[in-house]
Formats: structure tokens, C-alpha cells, sequence
């Protein structure tokens, strides 16, 4: 997470909901295909969890985050991220 959060937006205004839980919240829906509202009770409330993606897909905060874990390991363009287990 160290290694992510220079590329999260800095929070203004009111405290949010933490911003590792809902990125770990994120990943789960998409991993295992879920809707978000499907999504357990442990990464938050569901419109949260929509509402962040949508935010920082639009931001392209996801962009920053992958482009900044390849330059980390020498790579120029490309970041592979294996879920499967």
C-alpha cells in the first residue's frame, strides 16, 4: 500500500472511508465478477464503492497506479497484475 498511496488523491473536505479498504473492495468486485452490491459489508458501503471507482477511473488514478508500479520495476509501459490464486 506505501507503494500506492502517492498515487491516490489527497483527501479534502470531510474525513472519506479508507481509502485501502475500498481499493481492496474494488479489486474483489472485479476479480470475482461481481455487481457492487454484491460486494460484503467489509469493504464498505456499496455506493462508496462505486462511487470511488468511478471517481478515480475518471481521475485516472488507476492509470497513475500502473504506469507508476511499472516505472518502480525498470518496465516503461506495461504492469501485469495476476489475481488468480
Amino acid at each position: 500500500m506505501a507503494r500506492l498511496e502517492p498515487h491516490l488523491p489527497k483527501p479534502h473536505g470531510k474525513p472519506r472511508v479508507d481509502d485501502r479498504r475500498v481499493l481492496s473492495g474494488i479489486i474483489f468486485i472485479i476479480r470475482n465478477g461481481l455487481r457492487r452490491c454484491d460486494a460484503p459489508e467489509t469493504y464498505g458501503p456499496h455506493k462508496t464503492l462505486y462511487n470511488r471507482w468511478k471517481r478515480w477511473r475518471d481521475k485516472g488514478v488507476f492509470a497513475q497506479i500502473m504506469a507508476g508500479l511499472a516505472a518502480a520495476h525498470g518496465e516503461e509501459k506495461t504492469v501485469l497484475i495476476d489475481i488468480s490464486r
